[in-house]
């Protein structure tokens, strides 16, 4: 009787164990941009990866399985990575383990080539379900399949359709298809193959800028299509601090910059969604970095550092390139960028997007580190013949652009106000009004030249590349205005 009981017990205790949900751990960070490196606010890879191996430890050792993504962004801001191409971010990501990253707009600042060496480097999937070759052929992985000890997890990458207006120069002949059809087609394919599907995505979260391409956002995509477990999102730099969730899926994004680390915990039973818990854990001064990612780290840093302090320039006054006002309003940092490329060229006038435009300067000695990180695209210098004609029309789009997106503008030599109905008018050319059957010599970067954040229509214009390095104008700029005690304030675009 006694080893009856035994046995059913036994019995009773497999199935229990057998139905039990499983606890997936998802930890996740977006729109890094070269923020590899802690500062004093705290941030860094070496402090997320104390705050990842140490959790990790504590939840597979309770049974349960941990996933760890990076959801795109990973290229261009900081000085010492965008030398090295990003080898320092990926290379420290490869050592901190994680599995898998969407492709973001940010990794087309480069050539295919050099993405494709990224993506060795970090040894792990870069993935985009989305972005396409003229045969309709993903160019990269469109997902993955993790199995974690018995537990299958689909991972379909996807990147915001924007892409194409914001970093048109290198795409070739490939081209990015619908994000939300992309997952409707390979919906079906991986569910079949996991218990668990993820989207990982950089699509954004609940902002909507009027662009001329159509885009899907995550908030959107959740919405219209069911089946999916969670969607680890970046793009918008959004800091959702509990997640979200829309028609059964969950939507998690952990703001920019290594500032924060993401957490998803799913409960799956029988790949059913039954609980979950989102948060974002701040990754403050106080957080210990792991020693061996620290060195890693360290190793990079000191690459060239001596080259980038080198002080070029002093300012007593902030410069200001904040992104919510140079995407919204024109700046004193504004002013100095366009004048340096009229300087440098003798052009008739400049415009220069304001999402080109990544930091402020402060008051003090201006290094050469200070403008690479205002400019760190890399972007030249482009001269265009246009005629007065063409630049109403680009003065037409330039004057829609809404507050908070990257192509608002920034100009020299030119000024002009915009009425009541959103057209431009008093449309001076270094001080005189425009005349729409001349032909003027225009310069801006070669990103806005190839027809970048919508100026489609400076897109084929006769003109040439300088070569100039946009940070390089604008450092011997600097240089040749001795201390800059002010900067000028008089309005150009008056609205």
């Amino acid at each position: 009787m006694k080893k009856l009981f035994l046995v059913f017990t036994v019995l009773i205790i497999g199935v229990l164990a057998l139905s039990a949900p499983q606890h997936l751990v998802i930890f996740h960070i977006n729109d890094t941009h070269g923020h590899v490196w802690s500062t004093s606010d705290g941030g860094g890879f070496a402090k997320i990866a104390t705050l990842v191996n140490d959790a990790r430890k504590e939840i597979e050792a309770e049974g349960g399985k941990v996933l760890f993504l990076h959801a795109g962004d990973v290229n261009t801001g900081v000085p010492e990575s965008d030398q090295l191409d990003a080898v320092p971010d990926f290379s420290t990501l490869h050592y901190m383990g994680v599995d898998a990253m969407a492709l973001g707009n940010h990794e087309f600042d480069i050539p295919l080539d050099v993405l494709k060496m990224q993506e060795r480097v970090a040894g792990f999937p870069f993935l985009s379900a989305n972005f396409v070759d003229r045969n309709v052929y993903p160019v990269f992985k469109p997902y993955i399949i993790k199995d974690l000890n018995g537990l299958k997890v689909g991972i379909i990458g996807v990147t915001t359709e924007q892409t194409t207006q914001l970093e048109p120069i290198y795409l070739g002949e490939n081209k990015f298809e619908s994000a939300l059809e992309a997952v409707k087609d390979y919906l079906p394919e991986v569910k079949e193959k996991s218990d668990v599907v993820i989207v990982l995505g950089h699509l954004g979260y609940k902002e909507y800028p009027v662009l001329p391409v159509g885009y899907t956002t995550s908030d959107e995509l959740a919405s219209k299509v069911d089946g999916i477990t969670a969607i680890i999102d970046g793009h918008t730099h959004s800091l959702i601090t509990n997640g979200d969730i829309i028609n059964n899926t969950v939507i998690a994004q952990a703001g920019e910059w290594g500032k924060n680390l993401g957490r998803v915990d799913l409960w799956i039973e029988n790949g059913r969604l039954i609980d979950w818990k989102a948060q974002v854990i701040p990754v403050t001064a106080d957080v210990p970095s792991d020693p061996f990612i620290d060195m890693v780290a360290q190793s990079y840093y000191e690459m060239g550092s001596s080259e980038l302090n080198k002080i070029v320039g002093k300012t007593e006054v902030l410069l200001d390139g904040e992104r919510a006002d140079v995407r919204s309003k024109e700046t004193n940092l504004g002013y100095l960028i366009t004048d340096s490329l009229v300087w440098k060229t003798g052009a008739d006038f400049a415009l220069t997007n304001g999402g080109g435009i990544r930091a402020s300067i402060k008051a003090g000695d201006i290094t050469y580190r200070d403008v690479l990180t205002v400019l760190p695209f890399g972007n030249t210098l482009y001269v265009l013949n246009i005629t007065g004609e063409k630049i109403m029309e680009m003065l037409k789009y330039a004057a829609t652009i809404p507050a908070g997106q990257g192509a608002f503008p920034h100009v020299s030599g030119l000024s002009f106000s915009i009425d009541k109905n959103g057209n431009p008018e008093y449309v001076l050319i270094k001080g005189y009004p425009v005349v729409l059957n001349k032909t003027y010599k225009m310069v801006t970067n070669n990103y806005v030249a190839l027809g970048g954040d919508g100026y489609t229509m400076l897109s084929g214009l006769s003109g040439y590349d300088t070569g100039f390095v946009m940070a390089d104008i604008v450092k011997d700029y600097i240089g040749s205005l001795g201390t800059i005690t002010d900067y000028s304030k008089r309005a150009r675009i008056i609205r």
